[in-house]
């Protein structure tokens, strides 16, 4: 097809070239990511699938679902273990067709404001009618003290990684904290890990696969999760990421989706502690 530009002339051959290379350019940033299935059936198998996301977006809630329904039906999913859950609670021994009410029961998730039900309730129930136990990996509320006063867990990281943690923190709760309560703070952090970690490794099973769901922040390769799994527990980590948010992570793959509306948590937490 010809090409007219500038009143009728016809373009040049160069310019067409470039025109079309501008035009694949472009399709590939925005063409759409691999299906789920593909993605994972390229990273497994493994031990342990540590699949990140961001909290409030809701693609990569789907994307947990479709990873669940995939792995389960294979006959490939072990357990499902949630950052949303503590340590200790799980659905083990529920039927199939148990209620919403009886699974949140069994993972002690009585309360909506810090981990909303309606946002992760589906991916928990995709486990539970496919046959497979949801366990919580997080530290429980009531370890939380002991793991501010645990100054062994300084040393779990080496000392940039440690920095690293702390740094999280202190924009996590956007320069709010005093700097008294960062150590303790990033401590908490890396118990959450370790519980994490330790939970994973109870649920593996042979020739199937793990999956955690959690933060990206707690399934980095460098300072998360993996940092606390023992040599040759074979793993990978598979980052969600909505726009540029977490650009950079360490990861085996990124699944992208679309970036979120701006929204500026730093003064809704400054207006919450009068700040």
């Amino acid at each position: 097809m010809t090409l007219l530009v500038a009143a009728g002339r016809t373009a040049s051959p160069l310019l067409i070239a470039s025109l079309f290379l501008i035009a694949s350019l472009a399709a590939c940033a925005t063409r759409a990511p691999a299906a789920p299935e593909a993605m994972l059936d390229r990273l497994l198998p493994a031990q342990a699938l540590l699949l990140g996301e961001q909290h409030d977006a809701p693609e990569h809630q789907a994307l947990q679902k479709a990873a669940v329904e995939h792995l389960a039906r294979q006959g490939r999913l072990a357990a499902v273990v949630m950052e949303m859950a503590d340590q200790g609670r799980q659905t083990d021994g529920l039927p199939r067709d148990a209620t919403e009410a009886r699974v949140r029961e069994a993972l002690g998730w009585t309360d909506d404001t810090g981990w909303p039900w309606p946002t992760y309730g589906p991916v928990v129930m995709a486990a539970v009618r496919a046959g497979v136990p949801v366990a919580g990996g997080n530290l429980p509320r009531s370890s939380m003290r002991a793991a501010m006063q645990d100054s062994s867990l300084d040393g779990v990281l080496d000392t940039a990684g440690l920095e690293q943690q702390k740094t999280g923190i202190r924009e996590g709760h956007c320069g709010l904290l005093p700097e008294s309560q960062i150590a303790p703070m990033t401590r908490i952090q890396l118990a959450r890990d370790k519980a994490m970690a330790a939970t994973l490794q109870q649920r593996a099973r042979p020739g199937m696969t793990v999956l955690l769901i959690a933060g990206n922040g707690h399934v980095r390769q460098d300072i998360g999760v993996p940092r606390h799994l023992p040599a040759g527990f074979d793993h990978r980590v598979l980052v969600a990421q909505a726009g540029q948010a977490g650009a950079g992570l360490p990861a085996d793959a990124v699944w992208p989706t679309p970036a979120l509306p701006p929204q500026d948590h730093c003064a809704e937490l400054r207006q919450r502690f009068g700040r």
